[in-house]
């Protein structure tokens, strides 16, 4: 972390740079710069907020503040953030050095190779903990480390999160821990009990995203709080270098953006409003074909500047330029989707990992972020071993898996610690509209959105959206005056 002081027309002012590659950092970033840190007009970024609506973070190396520059996967934190940094994401297929023939190459030994550094991960990156909890969605993330765990931290325990009825992973998660003896808990989403316990932790989350598991991870890290744990660990951050085949969808998706500009109006028409598909389909064509690798639905630029009560998207949607040569250089698809998993994973999902757990105080560890084991993993494993036929990710993984399971019931379908959108929705509608009027005069137009839409929120399209809102704007209430927001109608910051 550095803390740069340089001179403006009143004096002094700070200007922070947060180094937060959890590939380097092993997850614990220091945030103690921005204790006692107060948003003010000249710090709160509003092109960060259309960054938020947008697409349900900020772009990196932007933070909501203006003064405060977050150096995450990607940006080397020895470059000043603020003069024009540079992006380069060094895990591409292409980049490697030559990877071990297939036909030579013997299971065994780099399945023992592998356990052997995800043990060892494991053991440094929760060393300062005595009560960890690892979270267990069932699928192949998490049943592999927790493999792992249960040889190296086996009074680890597991909590799975129930968030809807599509889920299907509970059986298999069960079953893992049963079978490796680790106790296993379940937590069921409540959207009003996530809420309140989001409002409550707001005031010490440092910084601001919106991530769609967000609430379910605030929920997940005040429960396991108050039963006695100290540290969380989370399967996340193996994609980018086991790498990322695109679904047949995700390929349709990706040829259905179009960056077309409709009116908000087209929504409401006939059966439309009612259809969750038709709705996602026409935000999609409004999308920009990269950021259509970023999940869920999330406002149009229309939509935006209406919410802004002036244009603002643009500048949002030029942020994309820092990764322009990265994106042309990608040579397919799926190293396209390389970066923007390393993207979307820095500035959403750890961030909501590292915040909250500040938040929380608990101690965050992610193995999957191990240098030495991404390293090994990139360089020595055949391709064969990453991705199959067919497009079938991570290989090696399942292999590993399968020496200790025959079968999982994640194989047939995944869902799991999602969260009940259209619930929060029902549950929580007047008090964000509460919110929503008490930011008129940053975004002006929440508090129409939000009235058009109630009788929209069945849908999940437009569900999402209203759970943008609802993450938005307390945390901005919390952390900026109005009096201050009401300096932000002039012309964006950066």
């Amino acid at each position: 972390m550095q803390k740069i002081e340089t001179l403006d027309d009143g004096g002094t002012t700070s200007r922070i740079q947060i180094a937060a590659s959890l590939y380097e950092i092993a997850g614990r970033a220091d945030f103690s710069a921005l204790e006692g840190h107060e948003g003010s007009v000249a710090s709160l970024d509003p092109i960060s907020v259309a960054d938020l609506l947008r697409n349900g973070f900020v772009y990196p190396p932007h933070s909501i503040y203006s003064n405060v520059k977050v150096a995450t996967s990607g940006f080397d934190e020895k470059q000043d953030m603020y003069d024009n940094p540079k992006f380069h994401f060094p895990f591409q297929s292409s980049n490697a050095s030559a990877r071990p023939d297939s036909a030579t190459a013997d299971d065994r030994s780099l399945l023992q190779t592998y356990h052997r550094l995800l043990c060892e991960s494991v053991v440094r990156c929760t060393g300062d903990m005595d009560s960890p909890w690892l979270l267990q969605s069932g699928g192949k993330d998490s049943t592999s480390l927790a493999i792992a765990v249960a040889e190296v931290r086996p009074q680890t325990t597991c909590m799975t999160y129930l968030g809807g009825p599509e889920e299907n992973e509970l059986e298999s998660a069960r079953l893992v821990a049963r079978e490796l003896g680790l106790r296993h808990e379940t937590l069921t989403c409540d959207p009003g009990r996530a809420y309140d316990r989001y409002l409550a932790m707001v005031p010490r989350i440092p910084l601001l995203t919106a991530d769609f598991a967000l609430l379910s991870y605030v929920d997940l890290a005040t429960e396991i709080r108050s039963r006695g744990g100290d540290g969380v660990i989370d399967g996340l951050g193996s994609d980018v270098y086991f790498g990322t085949p695109l679904s047949r969808k995700l390929w349709l998706l990706r040829l259905l953006a179009r960056n077309l500009r409709l009116p908000s109006g087209v929504f409401g028409l006939g059966p439309v409003g009612r259809s969750f598909k038709l709705c996602y389909a026409l935000g999609t064509l409004q999308m920009n074909s990269f950021e259509r690798f970023f999940p869920g639905s999330r406002f149009t630029d229309v939509e935006v500047d209406a919410l802004f009560g002036r244009p603002i998207a643009h500048f949002s949607r030029q942020r994309l330029e820092t990764y322009r040569d990265d994106i042309d250089s990608a040579a397919s698809g799926e190293a396209m989707r390389r970066v923007a998993c390393t993207i979307d994973e820095a500035s959403s999902a750890f961030a909501k990992g590292m915040y909250v757990a500040r938040a929380a105080s608990l101690r965050a560890a992610y193995p999957y972020c191990d240098a030495r084991l991404r390293d090994w993993v990139f360089h020595h494993l055949p391709d064969d071993r990453l991705i199959g036929p067919g497009g079938v990710n991570k290989i090696l993984v399942r292999r590993h898996i399968a020496r200790r399971f025959h079968h999982l019931p994640y194989l047939t379908a995944k869902g799991s610690f999602r969260f009940d959108l259209c619930g929060l929705a029902l549950r929580r509608f007047d008090q964000v509209h509460a919110f929503a009027v008490e930011a008129q005069a940053l975004l002006p137009g929440a508090v129409s959105w939000l009235e058009l839409h109630r009788g929209r929120l069945n849908n999940k399209y437009f569900a999402s959206k209203f759970y943008l809102l609802a993450v938005i704007l307390p945390w901005l209430l919390s952390h900026v005056s109005s009096a201050e927001m009401s300096g932000m109608d002039d012309a964006p910051s950066s």
